[in-house]
């Protein structure tokens, strides 16, 4: 008596080679620190819910952008939603330079380093992915440390 086997056992070993049929990109990867400086600029909060820190919580920002040596290049704009009260916001902002934008969007901590998707970017950072690590200073500044990976032709 013969067994027959299922077609799909078959099917499965052609089709494993066509997982992987995309090109390999070699990429080049660049660091850049700037500081948030949220000591002036705008910073409004927004209460939308009960009175106090509560979930749909908005804070929107507009405020001076500065390179490791403390000189403005530049600004940091965007808004938060507060999600966890005490917690986290989801916030999405732009880092705005003179030769181009980054946008970043993700969850931030209120506490501690956050890490944030860099989502694109404009000028000469057309392409870029990568990930914003953003910590607070204690003196209402931020470091934020881009990752950035731009795809080589």
């Amino acid at each position: 008596m013969r067994k027959l086997l299922p077609l799909a056992v078959f099917a499965v070993p052609l089709a494993l080679p066509m997982l992987g049929c995309h090109a390999a990109q070699a990429q080049d990867t660049t660091t850049l620190t700037t500081i948030a400086d949220a000591r002036s600029g705008i910073a409004t909060p927004v209460d939308v819910g009960p009175t106090g820190d509560s979930p749909g919580d908005m804070f929107v920002f507009d405020q001076p952008l500065l390179n490791a040596a403390g000189q403005n290049i530049g600004s940091n704009s965007g808004y938060c939603i507060r999600t966890l009260p005490g917690q986290f916001s989801e916030c999405q902002w732009t880092l705005t330079m003179s030769d181009g934008t980054i946008t970043v969007a993700g969850r931030e901590a209120e506490t501690g380093t956050s890490l944030i998707p860099v989502i694109g970017g404009t000028g000469a950072f057309v392409g870029v992915r990568g990930v914003l690590a953003t910590t607070p200073n204690g003196d209402r500044t931020f470091t934020q440390v881009l990752t950035l990976m731009t795809a080589n032709p």
